[in-house]
């Protein structure tokens, strides 16, 4: 869009925008590093269509992966850093007069970062401006687990990464940047909060050596597209309450 083109958006009474945040980390020995970059850019057409009348700024697409860095290829941004970012989106587009701003990422390790965040990105807009930001990661692990279940994959292979539904993702989202015949399964079965803790402080090496949390055999076109349907239709309900 030009500038003209948003000038036109927000006059005929456009004023949502959702903001895609995303990643750029290892998954695994069979996937890209920009899986979580990718996943946002396409649900957050999704969110726009289905809100009716919302835009769609650039996707934030590093993130906070801290716990990745043992693998090559990782970036991450520091907390202070990502949430600098988010600010000056905000500030940017509440200035030119949206006034419902609504974040999320593809990556579920950025959902602490946007928790500790949303006070002060509240607390920096003028008034009339609503900021929303989605961070149900129990909720969002569920849905993947219900729509693998749903096209007849195996629900016990989700773990949150790189796993039977973040693969199956790409197969829809980029099959070519999919790797079959470098499937492994990672850790499997849910991790205790010594676990993730451990995980949060060492890196994810000290749960599972090759990256992966779950397993991605089992993938399938029908498996993504359906966890695609899913986390689509969880954000946007979350977005419309």
């Amino acid at each position: 869009m030009s500038f003209e083109d948003v000038s036109e958006a927000l006059a005929r009474g456009c004023s949502t925008v959702v903001i895609p945040c995303g990643a750029v980390e290892q998954h695994g020995p069979h996937l890209p590093l920009c899986m979580d970059a990718d996943h946002a850019d396409a649900l957050a057409e999704r969110i726009a269509r289905s809100l009716d009348d919302a835009l769609i700024a650039p996707t934030i697409k590093v993130g906070c992966s801290a716990h990745h860095l043992a693998f090559p290829g990782t970036i991450s941004l520091r907390p202070e850093t990502f949430e600098g970012i988010c600010l000056d989106y905000c500030t940017s587009l509440a200035r030119h007069g949206f006034r419902r701003i609504l974040l999320f990422s593809g990556h579920i390790g950025n959902f602490p970062v946007f928790q500790q965040m949303l006070p002060q990105l509240r607390q920096a807009m003028p008034a009339g401006v609503e900021v929303v930001a989605f961070t149900d990661s129990t909720g969002w692990i569920g849905a993947w687990r219900r729509a693998v279940a749903g096209a007849g994959g195996d629900p016990d292979h989700v773990g949150g990464h790189a796993d039977i539904a973040e693969t199956s993702l790409m197969m829809v989202i980029r099959p070519e940047s999919v790797r079959p015949d470098r499937f492994e399964a990672g850790y499997l079965g849910t991790l205790s909060e010594e676990q993730l803790r451990d995980m949060w402080a060492n890196g994810i090496k000290s749960v599972t050596h090759n990256g992966i949390i779950g397993d991605p055999h089992g993938s399938s076109v029908a498996i993504g597209e359906r966890c695609f349907d899913a986390i689509a239709d969880l954000l946007v309900n979350a977005f419309r309450k």
